[in-house]
């Protein structure tokens, strides 16, 4: 296995002592609807930061001119890089909440990979399992923290739903962390999952029937 693979389920997965993230990561979210209307996947969007695009791209002998633009042989060669052999229990930085609780989602598909303004860009779809109720909410976090997972802008959302994003008050979690031992255990760290105190929360609302 590539070094760049293991430091990149290193950085989505690991757990670590220090809720300082290593790797910075914009999310950015579409949601699909069936025939019938009803929502059926969330397609995924992660842009790296600079230095960890560049990090990948080095670890795999990728764009050896330094043109920050990937041939359709080196696309071929990315794709869906960051999906395989995720660990157990590792189900892909994004959690879908509704009234009764954690919905599962169903394996990643991978979509497209590319560099965007210097910054490696992958996307793959997430299929849902169940239907959604009126209201939701999603949030994209690594519950260890390595890597700082944000949502990078409002969604557009199927017709009848309307999103707002609700941001993380950061001395607040802070505050928890401190109380975990601030760089004690990290057991306990990945346990609690310290990401989601940092993580954005996407607020989904739905008219019936939507």
């Amino acid at each position: 296995m590539k070094r760049a693979v293991l430091i990149l389920l290193t950085c989505l997965a690991a757990p670590v002592a220090r809720a300082h993230p290593h790797v910075f990561v914009d999310v950015g979210l579409r949601f699909e609807t069936d025939a019938a209307g009803r929502l059926s996947a969330v397609v995924v969007s992660w842009a790296y930061d600079d230095l960890y695009s560049l990090l990948i791209l080095s670890d795999r002998g990728l764009d050896p001119d330094a043109d920050m633009v990937l041939t359709e042989d080196e696309r071929a060669a990315l794709l869906g890089f960051d999906l395989t052999d995720w660990p157990e229990g590792f189900d892909g930085a994004l959690f879908i909440e509704t009234g009764d609780g954690r919905l599962p989602l169903g394996p990643p598909e991978a979509l497209s990979v590319g560099l965007e303004d210097g910054r490696l860009v992958t996307r793959h779809r997430r299929p849902l399992s169940a239907d959604l109720p009126t209201e939701f909410t999603v949030r994209p976090y690594d519950p260890s923290y390595y890597a700082a997972l944000g949502l990078a802008a409002l969604p557009e959302l199927p017709e009848g739903c309307t999103g707002e994003i609700v941001t993380p008050d950061r001395a607040a979690a802070d505050a928890k962390v401190e109380a975990l031992g601030g760089s004690g255990d990290e057991m306990l760290f990945e346990e609690v999952e310290v990401g989601v105190y940092y993580a954005d929360t996407l607020v989904v609302t739905c008219a019936p029937g939507s």
